[in-house]
């Protein structure tokens, strides 16, 4: 930056915010340089009224200050060095995942019910929180729950599992009932400070998609769910990112009655959801307490499947 340049630390230091936008800004969940620079000026412009050219400089700005531009392929090698993991509790599972979930990555998990999806979803809230040594990032959770699967009960277990005490990580996850699509989106607007200001190194969205099918039925509605859901993706890949932590959401599965060979289920959401997340993770169930997971899209994992068990104490390799 040349000399003329104040460092801009916070919203308040853009050009062109003075205390009536950055007003505007904050009312309209804008609170941090992360918030804006994660926005397109049309966003922003909707949403506070600002005209589209002032909101063009402010978004740039934002972008510059947070050093979003070209970078060379050897930054992406040592930005990658910082990318963590997160064990899922079972060291198959976990080697099939190139050694856990990722942050700076969006995890889907799809399947019929039953098939673990919510079980890993409560797993990994509770690991999170463990020492790096262990597996975890010593870090909080968010869990974005759509359908009322969240239970208190099966942390308290989970915790007991891995030797924390269960209070303790029932403090450390932050639960929140999603109503509808709008809200939901509203809630991942919210967790752009939220997350900066706190330890928060997961957000589970559970299930994804479920407000999305019920609020947008019928082919005719189309176009506008995949819009909208498109844009939530959109969200969640940014705060993955910009703040190096793990999204995980969860999918339900659908027939396809058109297919003969193979698998006659695919996930809900379509060419939208298939193009977003970083790593998809198909679950089936097989006998007993156990359950098939098989990587079908990582650019960066070998396509492969494994077996884990759900127990009493979570997800475990089985016997």
């Amino acid at each position: 930056m040349g000399e003329d340049k104040r460092e801009i630390k916070d919203i308040t230091d853009l050009p062109g915010v003075g205390p009536t936008t950055a007003q505007k800004l904050m009312e309209a969940g804008y609170t941090t340089l992360e918030a804006i620079a994660a926005a397109t000026p049309q966003e922003v412009s909707q949403a506070t009224g600002i005209p589209i050219l002032t909101a063009q400089k402010i978004v740039d700005a934002a972008r510059e200050a947070l050093n979003i531009d070209f970078k060379t392929a050897y930054d992406l090698k040592i930005e990658s060095m910082n990318i963590k993991k997160i064990t899922t509790g079972s060291r198959n599972l976990d080697e099939l995942l190139g050694g856990g979930i990722e942050t700076k990555t969006i995890t889907e998990l799809f399947g019929e019910f039953g098939s673990g999806k919510t079980q890993i979803c409560h797993q990994l809230s509770v690991n999170v929180q463990l020492p790096e040594d262990k597996g975890g990032l010593e870090g909080k959770a968010v869990y974005v729950d759509t359908e009322g699967t969240f239970r208190w009960e099966r942390i308290e277990q989970m915790a007991r599992g891995v030797g924390l005490d269960p209070d303790e990580v029932m403090k450390n996850i932050y639960w929140i009932r999603a109503i509808n699509s709008h809200h939901q989106i509203a809630i991942v607007d919210k967790l752009f400070t939220m997350v900066k200001n706190d330890n928060i190194k997961l957000v589970v969205v559970d299930s994804v998609t479920s407000h999305f099918r019920a609020e947008f039925p019928g082919r005719e509605n189309l176009a506008m769910r995949q819009q909208l859901l498109n844009r939530h993706l959109h969200q969640l890949m940014r705060l993955a990112d910009i703040f190096n932590v793990a999204v995980v959401i969860t999918n339900q599965v659908m027939a396809r009655p058109d297919v003969f060979y193979g698998d006659p289920t695919q996930a809900v959401g379509g060419h939208v959801l298939g193009h977003a997340p970083g790593v998809r993770v198909y679950l089936k169930k097989s006998r007993g307490n156990k359950r098939i997971a098989r990587v079908v899209d990582a650019p960066h994992l070998p396509e492969g499947e494994t077996v884990f068990a759900i127990t009493e104490w979570g997800i475990r390799d089985p016997e």
